[in-house]
């Protein structure tokens, strides 16, 4: 099997409708880190740079489900509106300790047409 590690850089205000997006479209798990950053354009105040909140998801998936939930999550979670968010996915060499979701996406595998 191969995978890819989806991430979104997306608006707290639509993380909870990506995951259930992401997950309904193949995705068996996630993980959210809470940061921050700028886009394009930064917003000043009195001098100071104001960063807006962000959450990174991240999901392990089997490459054949990528671009099926990068499709559902974009046009779902309209992540092509300015604020909401970005989403990227890398090629994964090598997995450890995924053992539980691979059974998994195997036995998913019997039922999906792909």
């Amino acid at each position: 099997m191969r995978f890819n590690l989806i991430v979104g850089f997306v608006s707290p205000k639509i993380t909870e409708k990506v995951i259930k997006t992401a997950k309904n479209a193949g995705a068996t798990g996630d993980v959210i880190i809470q940061g921050k950053g700028t886009g394009i354009e930064e917003s000043n105040f009195l001098g100071l740079t104001i960063s807006d909140k962000t959450d990174i998801i991240l999901f392990v998936v089997e490459e054949h489900h990528t671009k099926k939930i990068i499709q559902c999550v974009s046009k779902e979670c309209d992540i092509e509106k300015p604020g909401n968010g970005i989403l990227i996915a890398l090629n994964i060499d090598r997995v450890a300790g995924f053992s539980k979701q691979i059974k998994k996406i195997r036995e998913n595998l019997n039922t999906e047409q792909l």
